[in-house]
């Protein structure tokens, strides 16, 4: 948990915005030293104040010049946090059955359950030859189907 917080951090800090913001501090306190050399008559101090004010100047003049490089590193996290939540929604959309729903909407019907809707109409219709014992065998290629057949047929073996 805390190394999650801790990449959470690193991704949303600017590099040149905390250069700068170090910058300004070192000048804050040059300018601080500065006051206080100029209070008890320290020339060297003063000097020396002025010296860092400067550099600390010079850094706010280069930093035009700086770019942000996101590290390898980072770039390959971010692409794995994304293709891991990819991969958790279409999880979650196949267990919660809403895949099934876009299939049968958009029309991708497995040929098996097309068969075996076509067998049932067919023994629905007295005209046609077909079954129950026939549709029972197309449902059975189901291999869900059959597993809950036969524990089905287990229980009302049971039963009796």
């Amino acid at each position: 948990m805390r190394a999650l917080l801790i990449v959470l951090l690193l991704v949303g800090c600017n590099p040149v915005q905390r250069i700068s913001n170090h910058a300004n501090a070192i000048r804050t306190e040059a300018q601080a030293l500065g006051e206080h050399g100029q209070a008890i008559g320290d020339p060297v101090v003063v000097a020396g104040a002025e010296r860092i004010d400067g550099l600390a100047a010079g850094i706010h003049d280069e930093l035009p010049n700086v770019t942000n490089k996101v590290p390898a590193w980072l770039s390959t996290l971010q692409w794995w946090g994304i293709a891991v939540a990819v991969v958790a929604v279409a999880f979650v959309l196949w267990q919660s059955g809403a895949f099934t729903a876009i299939r049968i909407a958009v029309g991708w019907l497995p040929r098996r359950k097309v068969a075996a809707a076509e067998l049932a109409l067919d023994t629905l219709d007295d005209s046609r030859p077909e079954n129950d014992r026939e549709l029972v065998a197309a449902l059975r290629a189901d291999p869900e189907f059959d597993a809950a057949f036969r524990k089905a047929q287990k229980r009302r073996k049971i039963e009796k």
